[in-house]
């Protein structure tokens, strides 16, 4: 017996325990997730969509294999010209994903150089010390992507022969990898097909399918698009595609490759903006909620030395990260100073305002300039070095 699903007019779903599968397969359980909010049945039934075109505006996936031909051929044509993207190794695909996080691409690129200029191999970033890890991602924020990357790579060594598994459930049992990292590293370094959500991907479906797709439904159409001869590019495609044609605010719909099945495209529906960011992107400010402080730091240079201190290595914030000494907040009723330099920089909810004075400062160790780079030094002090001239 079927069972002819009608909660959406213009999509069809036939239910049954024979029902057929497209020649290239419908990925993870063979069934694409019912958009009324029902969970199917595991080992019993499975879904499939009719084969013939429904009508555009209103219209969602029917035909798989022309929707995967045209995303991945236009993946071929646009394709941003990145590093990673050469590779397959899985080491270094890793440690795209991990920098990527929270990040923007153009802020990636030259610290995926450096670090991989001072740890080319997985054993290299395994015997290195904590410091050394943190100064080669100093800039880029998030320090603790790096300790768990450097813990993962001393777990690698140690017990997996110095080689990445190479299935996603596997990766996710190392630490600093979570869901998306796993299926990112599986499907480019392994062609595991398994789909990655990133923002850009949760996007893209969203306006695709024209509903809030919770995050589970998110994962499962995901994967029940996913071209599985080859998932690691077409997994790249659908993250590209947000990042570069289907943007938040001003999508560029008439140069998408998809637009004909997408019901957001048609029917102008926008998605919701205000979830939290995903890996590769950078979140969203709620000015609402932003704190703002004033600070003041020293910078000291003498003999070709700086005058630099340490954080504790329990502070809840950058740990053991070296930073410009601070001047106390409380000047006992004496004038504050005129500035050398303002700068504004924020981390998470805080907007700091700091003026930066050039004065002696009486704590903190004398660094040789020339040593700095061996030094994790916080992304403001680097700031604040290169606008002086002394990186």
């Amino acid at each position: 017996m079927f069972t002819r699903v009608s909660r959406i007019p213009s999509l069809t779903i036939i239910v049954g325990p024979l029902a057929a599968v497209n020649s290239e397969g419908l990925c993870g359980s063979g069934a694409l997730p019912r958009l009324d909010g029902a969970e199917p049945r595991p080992h019993t039934v499975r879904l499939t969509v009719q084969s013939r075109m429904l009508p555009r505006p209103t219209g969602y996936v029917t035909d798989l294999s022309r929707f995967r031909r045209a995303l991945l051929r236009w993946y071929d044509e646009h394709r941003r010209n990145l590093p990673w993207r050469k590779t397959r190794d899985p080491y270094r695909i890793w440690l795209s994903e991990i920098m990527l996080q929270q990040t923007r691409v153009a802020a990636v690129l030259d610290h995926y150089r450096i670090f991989l200029k001072r740890f080319p191999k997985v054993q290299a970033l395994a015997a290195a010390t904590e410091d050394a890890v943190l100064a080669a991602w100093s800039g880029l924020g998030y320090y603790r992507r790096a300790r768990g990357l450097h813990q993962c790579a001393k777990e690698l060594v140690r017990k997996h022969r110095s080689r990445l598994p190479q299935t996603a459930e596997a990766l996710q049992t190392l630490p600093g990898i979570g869901r998306y990292t796993a299926a990112a590293i599986a499907s480019i370094a392994f062609a595991e097909p398994v789909a990655v959500v990133d923002g850009n991907v949760e996007r893209v479906l969203q306006r695709l399918t024209g509903v809030n797709l919770t995050s589970p439904r998110t994962w499962q159409y995901a994967q029940a698009l996913l071209a599985s001869s080859r998932p690691g590019d077409f997994n790249q495609a659908m993250m590209e595609l947000g990042a570069t044609v289907c943007l938040p605010r001003q999508p560029r719909c008439p140069t998408c490759p998809l637009r004909k099945w997408c019901r957001g495209a048609n029917n102008t529906i926008t998605t919701m903006e205000h979830r939290a960011s995903s890996p590769g992107r950078t979140p969203t400010r709620n000015q609402s909620r932003r704190i703002k402080r004033e600070i003041r730091c020293v910078l000291y240079r003498r003999n070709g030395r700086i005058r630099l201190v340490q954080r504790p290595r329990k502070s809840p914030v950058m740990p053991g990260m070296w930073e410009l000494p601070q001047l106390p907040q409380k000047l006992n009723g004496t004038p504050a100073p005129v500035p050398w330099r303002t700068f504004r920089h924020s981390i998470t909810v805080i907007d700091y305002t700091v003026h930066v004075h050039k004065a002696p400062a009486a704590k903190g160790k004398w660094i040789p300039v020339t040593n700095i780079s061996y030094f994790p030094i916080t992304g403001l002090t680097r700031k604040i070095l290169k606008t002086a001239g002394v990186i």
